[in-house]
């Protein structure tokens, strides 16, 4: 059984794609992945705020289409980079075991209080600000081992990257800078940071949802309610992370907020995330 995986052409792109092909290969007997290597809008427009673009679908529209017109029975993503609602026609259908979710900042070495922090990001603007009041952002693009090079020759203090990325390309280390987790009080994570979504035409859901992840799925499920009721993009400073127990959640009228799970809360996600939201100010 032959299974075509439409993917970013990014290094961490591929390091994903590689990982959901040899997960696939293992669960589902037969099972032979290629790989479609496709470079989206995001991609090719480097130069782009990607805040002041709004970032919905600037990574994951032409992977879609490629599911749409048939030539891959799957897209890989970055769960954090997908919109809220999917494209009619598709559906996430699960995801690989969630990498660790946390933000890291990335510090010049010899910079303990960063001056400069290199994010285009305002849900991590918003979030460092309060741990270094006196900074100020400038913008940031390129492959994480780029961000890192342009930080240890001084573009900027430090930036933040998500801790999954560094992890899956074996990045524990670059020489001229330090890293340093940000905990969830500290940062919250993006909606589906650290998870690797599968994205698929809807018939073909059921399929590939029985050999993905459980745990992570009820997790993410949750995370990606509260993003489809709020409509949060780029240009939104919100965040929404779940552990087995809790809620952390951010957003730029609210600031960080905690609440308690329980299992009936991950039952129906769609109007758990409706009631805590209305618990936390907004009526949606």
């Amino acid at each position: 059984m032959k299974f075509t995986l439409a993917t970013r052409k990014s290094p961490l792109a591929l390091v994903q794609a590689e990982l959901v092909a040899a997960w696939l290969g293992e669960k589902i007997p037969g099972a032979k992945c290629e790989l479609l290597k496709i470079v989206t809008t995001g991609d090719q427009q480097a130069g782009w705020s990607l805040s002041e673009q709004g970032g919905k679908g600037l990574f994951t529209a032409e992977l879609e289409q490629a599911l749409l017109r048939g030539e891959a029975e799957a897209a890989v993503h970055s769960c954090k980079d997908l919109p809220g609602e999917n494209t009619p026609g598709l559906a996430v259908a699960g995801f690989l075991p969630r990498e660790d979710a946390r933000d890291m900042l990335v510090l010049r070495e010899g910079v303990t209080r960063p001056a400069t922090i290199a994010t285009s990001s305002p849900r991590r603007q918003l979030q460092v600000k309060a741990l270094f009041p006196a900074s100020t952002f400038t913008e940031i693009r390129g492959n994480v081992d780029t961000r890192l090079k342009k930080i240890a020759a001084g573009l900027a203090d430090a930036t933040v990257l998500a801790a999954a990325g560094l992890n899956r390309l074996g990045i524990a280390g670059w020489p001229g800078v330090v890293f340093r987790p940000l905990n969830l009080n500290e940062s919250v994570p993006a909606v589906g940071q650290g998870a690797i979504a599968l994205q698929c035409r809807v018939a073909d859901v059921a399929r590939l949802a029985a050999v993905l992840d459980p745990a992570t799925a009820r997790a993410v499920n949750l995370e990606r309610a509260f993003q489809n009721l709020l409509g949060g993009g780029c240009q939104t400073a919100f965040a929404a992370h779940v552990t087995a127990s809790q809620l952390y959640y951010f957003h730029e009228k609210t600031g960080m907020r905690t609440l308690p799970l329980g299992d009936a809360d991950f039952a129906h996600p769609q109007a758990s995330a409706a009631r805590m939201l209305k618990e936390l100010g907004f009526h949606v």
